[in-house]
């Protein structure tokens, strides 16, 4: 199969998604953060996950190609990623040329849901301290990931999938992503 990327903004349900639709299947389960920080931690760079951010742009840059050379060599992969960050100076790519390159997906899913969907589910999540964005922000933040999904695609040549995510309709979701699954 390859590697598949998996993106969406916080709280639009896209590990509950894709995991739902890999089941029974043999693929693996990977998030880029968790790769890149287990390998920050084992060369000694952090004592924890928290402290990733404190690390320069020079060692975070190099632990991300590091991250994408680990996670290219893996096959029936479903990346968990973010296509962009959103920050008080603005978005960036949360797959930078030289990471999304090395890892060379065959497909990225892009899972959406309505902006106030976003946003209720957000809202009633005490588990999570998500950002408290406005329908409109989370809708731009949407858009943006789209073209950035396109960018990474051109980069590639991945295909993009959009799979919408609508409240309790998680099975039309799965069906929507699993051919990309095939």
């Amino acid at each position: 199969m390859g590697i598949i990327v998996v993106t969406g903004i916080p709280g639009v349900g896209k590990t509950t998604v894709m995991k739902k639709a890999a089941e029974g299947m043999d693929i693996e389960f990977v998030t880029f953060g968790t790769v890149m920080s287990d390998m920050a931690i084992e060369t000694g760079l952090i004592k924890d996950r928290d402290e990733m951010r404190k690390l320069t742009l020079e060692q975070q840059k190099d632990l991300q190609i590091k991250s994408a050379e680990k996670i290219a060599k893996m096959r029936n992969v479903i990346l968990d990623t973010h296509c962009t960050v959103k920050t008080p100076k603005g978005y960036m790519p949360g797959l930078p040329e030289w990471v999304v390159k090395r890892i060379n997906p065959i497909a990225i899913v892009v899972v959406e849901a309505n902006p106030t969907e976003i946003f209720n589910r957000r809202a009633n999540d005490p588990t999570r301290n998500r950002d408290s964005d406005t329908k409109e922000q989370i809708d731009e933040h949407q858009m943006i990931n789209r073209a950035t999904a396109m960018a990474y695609a051109a980069l590639t040549g991945a295909t993009v999938k959009i799979v919408y995510n609508h409240d309790n309709k998680i099975e039309d979701a799965v069906k929507q992503a699993s051919p990309v699954l095939k």
